[in-house]
Parts: structure tokens; C-alpha cells; sequence
């Protein structure tokens, strides 16, 4: 079960659930929520999808044990079946056109490949740019102000969000249990018909949860397995890469989760707002502004633009950037004071070289994560 917080991590999640105007939504979701608390998976069907015989949650080797570990919600295969056919229906959107799968493609490692930021029900626009999902078992929070500190209430958000999904929970639920198909699915989940916004939220969160990606090139070599040979460039980066760009982004999961100011320079958004970050959750906190979630370095193969609104189109952007581009924003990570990060060509090339080690080819391919037909 995903580890307690104390008054500030409420305090944070409030914010966000503020933030999209689904407090009230919530709220009156909780009746809801909690009739069916108790609930046990029912009998397991008959598996017909090959690529489903293999619904297990296991640690790879070397990682330490995750914050989400479905001891609250146990993994089975008709849970995470029900979880994919919800992530990818458009109808917990208010036009019955956008599903949580189009901001977050399993080919771009579930992000929204060459947009900036999200785009959402006529043809709205968010603005920030939609963050890949893997691993997130390991989040402590999620969105990039980290609003939200627990994975099962996290796709209340976006399927509230005026400019996302613009649905409401009780339409939601309306539209699934008018639905046979979905009557029995949740039959098979949880062992009655009854659609509630707690059995929703749990099969989305067995789906999102068994989305680990530990299979890249330098897992391999960390693993001392076959495929998992590194260049010596490639060693020369990861060198680099220790030395001037693990202190925020960890191995092996490429990122602390903390909130820091990179240095990007200030500027309108789409809704011609300077976008304060970590400072809409915590406004009377003045050193959170400007504060984003430090991302994972895992898969930037598939997940062009970059940064909290994808201002940044090529990785050589995102370098330049931290060795010439560096702002004196307020609130400036410590780490950036100097206002560059010094690299040679030569370090350049082999941390580039490096950065492609981390990209899963097989996780983006993995058929339990497709779109069902």
C-alpha cells in the first residue's frame, strides 16, 4: 500500500484536486468509493490473451522496494484486464473522443509523442506537457507539481480537467454501468456488477502499476545479462553522467522524485500565465515556486519534446540548455548556482551516447501494454 503522509502531503494533494476543480467531485465520490472497500477479486476467467499469462509485479534486481506494492489492491489478471480497457475508452471523457491512451501512447513509453503539452476534448490544450508513465510504482507523488501523493486517486485529475477529459466521476460511472461489456468485466474484476469510482481507479492503477520499464541496454549490463554490453563511449558516459547529472537524477530509476528549479527562463504559457510549479500546490510556501518534478531519464528516445512544457524539441536542446541557457530564476536548484553544467565535446557526445542506453525497447513493444482490439 502506498506509504502514509502526514499534513503536508494532504495539504498537497487539496492543492492539486483545487487546482482542477474536482474537490467538490471527490468529495461526493466517497459514498461511492467506499461501498465496495472490502472487495476481493473474483474467481479468475480463463486466460484468452497469450500476452496476459504473465500478470505478476516483481523488483528488479537492484531496486529498492516501491512506495505502491498493491498490498491494497491486489494484481490479478481480470483486474488488469479491466484497467487497460479503461485506460484506453474514451468515454471517461465528456466528448466520448479522448482516453488517458491518447495523452499517453504506449509507442512514446506513454507520453504524447511531438506535442508540447497535452491536448484534450475540443481540441483543447493543457498547458504542460503530458509526462511519460513507467515506473511509477516508485513515484512519491505524481504530475510534474506533484500534486496528487497517491497513484489510485490520480486519474481523478486529468478526467476532470476542463481542458483534459472535462468528464465528471458521476458520468463516468453512469456511462460504464449502462454498458453490459463492462458490467461483466467488473464482474470478473471484483466479483459483482457494481461500477464504483474506487474499483475504476484501482484497475486503472493495476494497469499503470504493472508498467515497468527495466529492460533497457544498460539494465542489461547492470544485470550482467546477454545484450547488455556498453561501448567504451557509452562507459565514458555513464562516467559523465555520474559525475555531473546523477545528484538529481538517481540511478537506478533516473530521477530523486524532489521538486527543483532547473533554471529554464520564465515565460507565458498557453494561458498566457507564468506557470509556477511546485508553487500552485504549496502557494504560501515561497521557495516552492518554480519547482517541477525532476523527470526520469528513461526512454527520451520515445518521448520528444522535453521539460514541464516541452520547450525543447532534441536532447542537444535540452544539453544546451544546462551548459549556456541556465536562468538566475528565483528559487534556482543549488546545484545550478554556477549557471552551466561544463561539458566538453567529447564528455558531450559519450552522456549522449550513454542517454540512448536507457531507451526499453521492449517495454514500448510489450503486447500486455497495447491498445485491446
Amino acid at each position: 500500500m502506498v506509504q502514509q503522509r502526514k499534513k503536508g502531503g494532504i495539504a498537497a494533494m487539496k492543492g492539486r484536486l483545487l487546482q482542477y476543480g474536482i474537490i467538490g467531485a471527490v468529495v461526493a465520490s466517497v459514498a461511492v468509493y467506499g461501498c465496495s472497500s472490502k472487495d476481493s477479486p473474483a474467481t479468475p476467467a480463463p486466460i484468452e490473451d497469450p500476452s496476459l499469462a504473465d500478470i505478476n509485479f516483481r523488483v528488479p534486481q537492484g531496486w529498492d522496494a516501491p512506495v505502491y506494492n498493491f498490498s491494497g489492491n491486489p494484481l490479478t489478471v481480470n483486474g488488469f484486464k479491466l484497467g487497460r480497457k479503461l485506460f484506453f475508452e474514451t468515454r471517461l471523457s465528456s466528448d466520448n473522443l479522448i482516453s488517458c491512451g491518447s495523452c499517453h501512447q504506449p509507442f512514446a513509453a506513454f507520453s504524447q509523442f511531438g506535442h508540447d503539452v497535452s491536448h484534450g476534448v475540443d481540441e483543447k490544450v493543457g498547458v504542460r506537457n503530458s509526462p511519460a508513465l513507467f515506473n511509477l510504482n516508485w513515484h512519491t507523488s505524481f504530475f510534474w507539481d506533484g500534486g496528487v501523493i497517491h497513484m489510485e486517486l490520480q486519474p481523478a485529475a486529468p478526467i476532470t480537467n476542463p481542458d483534459e477529459m472535462n468528464e465528471t466521476l458521476q458520468g463516468v460511472l453512469t456511462k460504464l454501468q449502462g454498458d453490459a461489456t463492462y458490467r461483466q468485466l467488473f464482474k470478473e474484476a471484483f466479483g459483482d456488477e457494481q461500477v464504483t469510482t474506487e474499483r475504476v481507479f484501482k484497475s486503472i492503477s493495476q494497469f499503470m502499476g504493472l508498467m515497468v520499464s527495466a529492460n533497457s541496454r544498460y539494465d542489461k549490463y547492470k544485470r550482467n545479462e546477454a545484450g547488455g554490453t556498453l561501448s567504451a563511449e557509452e562507459l565514458d558516459g555513464l562516467s559523465v553522467f555520474q559525475a555531473k547529472c546523477a545528484s538529481c537524477h538517481k540511478e537506478p530509476l533516473f530521477s530523486d522524485f524532489t521538486f527543483r528549479n532547473n533554471g529554464l527562463a520564465l515565460k507565458p504559457n498557453k494561458k498566457g500565465l507564468i506557470d509556477s510549479g511546485r508553487g500552485h500546490i504549496t502557494p504560501f510556501e515561497a521557495t516552492s515556486l518554480y519547482r517541477f518534478k525532476v523527470p526520469s531519464l528513461r526512454n527520451l528516445k520515445f518521448t520528444p519534446p522535453y521539460m514541464h512544457d516541452g520547450r525543447f524539441e532534441t536532447i542537444d536542446q535540452v544539453l544546451d540548455h544546462y551548459t549556456s541557457g541556465i536562468q538566475q530564476t528565483p528559487n534556482l536548484d543549488p546545484l545550478l548556482a554556477s549557471g552551466s553544467i561544463a561539458l566538453s565535446a567529447t564528455e558531450r557526445n559519450a552522456l549522449k551516447a550513454f542517454l540512448n542506453t536507457l531507451n526499453d525497447e521492449e517495454f514500448v513493444k510489450d503486447p500486455r501494454f497495447q491498445e485491446p482490439r
